[in-house]
């Protein structure tokens, strides 16, 4: 028996490889670009494969004094910020779904509102909290600030993965002689563990990526992370001229941290936004 497909599924599909190409583009351009010279990326002939190419590039943002210092800095804090965000949005969002106490409601209304506010309207105040602490130009006071930004968030997200796993096994377990600790770690916990790493996926992105409150917060050459660093990388050179390949060669290492980060949690990520879709 022969199953005829609808036209609309062959432009459907059609239209769905346009979208990926289109996507996909400008990340391979920004790859092919950086094993060009600099005549060729000038040159008003497009190169598309990088045939002959060089990795000069490469060597030149290696070799920046600046560049190691900034990926210290930015793994140092998006580590920090997501040990510290996960460990407080997934006891949060235990509290709110698990527990019924004076003020639930009140909580969850804050972190929603808080999700409002445009980030902009906060800066100011974040940054004379942070002067005022002393903390300026340091690990500490950025990544208190990137607490604030992600917690509320994340805290949201996990709270559906809690929600949609039933009490009633943890009940089970306690029945069949586990601690209430036991029973949590034993049956509860495996069952977030994708959720967890989704939930963690977006908040390293947010952190890693952030570039306004890291310029406000990190005004000393000392003190940057990846994506100050590549701002004043990019600026033109004494003679008024940017080393394009350069900077392609740059954002590609920037983007390195991320890509691996995804390969080795890309499992569990995919069933934990899949559990979250189903379960609620």
């Amino acid at each position: 028996m022969t199953t005829k497909h609808s036209p609309l599924r062959y432009v459907g599909a059609g239209l769905a490889v346009v979208l990926a190409v289109a996507w996909v583009f400008p990340v391979y351009w920004m790859v092919n670009s950086s094993f060009l010279s600099a005549p060729i990326i000038s040159s008003l002939t497009p190169t598309f494969v990088p045939f002959g190419g060089t990795v000069t590039n490469y060597r030149a943002v290696l070799t920046d004094s600046g560049f190691l210092d900034a990926l210290g800095m930015s793994l140092v804090v998006t580590a920090i910020a997501l040990a510290i965000t996960l460990t407080f949005a997934f006891l949060g969002a235990l509290a709110i779904s698990r527990f019924r106490f004076r003020g639930r409601k009140a909580l969850l209304l804050a972190v929603i509102l808080v999700q409002m506010l445009p980030a902009e309207a906060l800066f100011i105040a974040q940054y004379k909290m942070i002067s005022g602490l002393g903390l300026l130009n340091s690990v500490a006071g950025v990544s208190i600030i990137y607490l604030a930004m992600v917690v509320p968030f994340t805290m949201w997200m996990l709270r559906g993965f809690v929600a949609g796993i039933p009490a009633d096994l943890e009940e089970a377990a306690m029945i069949d002689g586990c601690t209430r600790m036991g029973a949590f770690m034993r049956v509860t916990f495996p069952l977030l563990a994708p959720g967890l790493v989704a939930s963690g996926v977006f908040a390293f992105l947010q952190v890693w990526n952030e570039f306004a409150l890291a310029s406000i917060l990190l005004t000393s050459d000392a003190s940057q992370t990846l994506p100050l660093w590549l701002r004043n990388f990019a600026q033109p050179s004494s003679l008024g001229m940017i080393e394009w390949g350069q900077v392609m060669s740059a954002s590609t290492l920037v983007a390195v941290p991320v890509i691996a980060f995804f390969l080795i949690v890309q499992n569990r990520m995919t069933a934990g936004l899949v559990g979250g879709a189903v379960k609620g």
